[in-house]
């Protein structure tokens, strides 16, 4: 969320990193909503001035005796009296739409992020990793395929539960995505620094809205009862632990790290990928958040990117990093980097984590600020979100990735300490 005082500084470079989002012009509508509320202040404290002033003025009219005059004071008051209250009504009015509009507004890129308008406008920045070779002739399954075959991804169970976009597990596969996960917590938190957390999956509207999720995109969230919604990302809880918050310099860069189900409408994603489960109403996801100060935010980003590749480097999963262009970032981001999995069934990449810097953009939303070493000044921290990585879509690489002519899927070396020693599946 932007600083109205920022904008009005800043007018043609505010339009101008809009418009590289494929936004129109906002500046100019935005300071009309800010002067008119500007206007409207000034008129409810010319008011209340003038009715303090006359308040006192009643009194020294009747101590001189004169009570028509008195009394034509009383009714000037009266009528500021009502016009402040409805005044006071106004204004709440005349704030609400400035933050209304203002909380729709996306994010404004880096500098150094590509222009586009969609994923084709996507920089490849680098590729890690070879294709698998496989021993067999035939075209590799994909893995619902592979999981169907021994009963260990179970669709239609799921759907007589839940409906679609839902998948039963069963023995050895619940098991390898139990494991995936465990293996990225203990990963993240023993190699990388970020301290674990166990989040509540229910949160409030107001964290929502500071994140980014509220009110643009509503439509992709499961609400439960009053103002409670399921999360679609740790990122939520995670970020908003320092909601509110006035945090010292020293404790920063704070890094938390959670394994959590995640859930989303799927809303705006319909028939899209309704084979399998690449795309879920209901998933794990390793998440990794950074607070920091904001000249170190873009070094941040790029050790959380290290940190998500770590992941499928240990793996052994083919991978390339994509820069996200402008048109294909998320709302609250400034830069965004992917990393996309091979997955031989689909003879693709796919998407498997999202790493994004969103500078102050959220920590505005959600008051989040911290005080300089040695000085009374305050500043508003900079946030960060990434996977590390989706549990459910590493499933689907390590299944694709490792499969064998048998239908069997070979357990990576990482993973078999957490399937006690187990090497191979199905």
């Amino acid at each position: 969320m932007f600083d109205i005082k920022w904008i009005r500084e800043n007018s043609e470079a505010f339009d101008a990193g809009l418009a590289r989002r494929g936004y129109e012009p906002s500046a100019a509508k935005l300071i009309a909503l800010d002067d008119a509320r500007r206007s409207h202040i000034t008129k409810l404290q010319d008011a209340q001035n003038r009715r303090n002033a006359a308040s006192k003025e009643i009194g020294k009219a009747k101590a001189s005796g004169d009570e028509a005059a008195a009394q034509a004071v009383i009714d000037e008051v009266a009528k500021l009296k009502a016009f402040i209250q409805v005044g006071e009504e106004e204004e709440r009015k005349l704030v609400a739409a400035l933050d209304e509009a203002l909380a729709v507004i996306p994010n404004l890129p880096h500098d150094d992020v590509p222009d586009g308008e969609d994923e084709a406008g996507n920089v490849e920045l680098r590729v890690v990793g070879e294709k698998p070779v496989f021993s067999f002739n035939h075209k590799p399954k994909e893995h619902f395929e592979l999981g169907e075959v021994h009963g260990g991804m179970d669709f239609s169970t799921a759907a007589k539960l839940s409906g679609s976009r839902f998948v039963v597990l069963k023995g050895q596969i619940a098991r390898l995505e139990r494991a995936l996960g465990q293996f990225m917590i203990d990963m993240h938190t023993q190699e990388h620094g970020y301290t674990e957390v166990s989040p509540p999956l229910l949160v409030h509207d107001t964290a929502l809205f500071g994140t980014g999720q509220l009110p643009k995109f509503e439509e992709d969230l499961f609400k439960t009862t009053g103002d409670h919604y399921l999360i679609p990302t740790a990122e939520v809880p995670l970020t908003n632990l320092v909601a509110g918050e006035i945090l010292a310099e020293e404790e920063l860069p704070l890094r938390v790290t959670a394994l959590t189900y995640c859930f989303r409408s799927e809303a705006g994603s319909a028939g899209r990928d309704t084979r399998g489960i690449l795309r879920q109403h209901q998933f794990q996801k390793c998440e990794l958040v950074s607070i920091t100060r904001p000249e170190d935010s873009l070094n941040e980003l790029e050790r959380m990117l290290s940190c998500a590749e770590n992941v499928l480097k240990k793996l052994g999963l083919h991978y390339r990093v994509m820069t996200l262009c402008t048109g294909d970032m998320g709302f609250g981001a400034r830069k965004t980097y992917d990393i996309e999995v091979w997955l031989p069934g689909q003879d693709t990449f796919r998407e498997i984590s999202s790493c994004s810097v969103c500078g102050d953009f959220q920590a505005r939303r959600m008051n989040a600020r911290y005080r300089l070493k040695g000085e009374k000044q305050l500043g508003h921290v900079h946030t960060l979100n990434g996977s590390g990585l989706a549990v459910g879509r590493t499933l689907i690489a390590v299944m694709e990735n490792y499969q064998n002519a048998d239908g069997t899927v070979t357990v990576p070396e990482a993973l078999r300490p957490y399937m006690n020693g187990l090497e191979t599946i199905g």
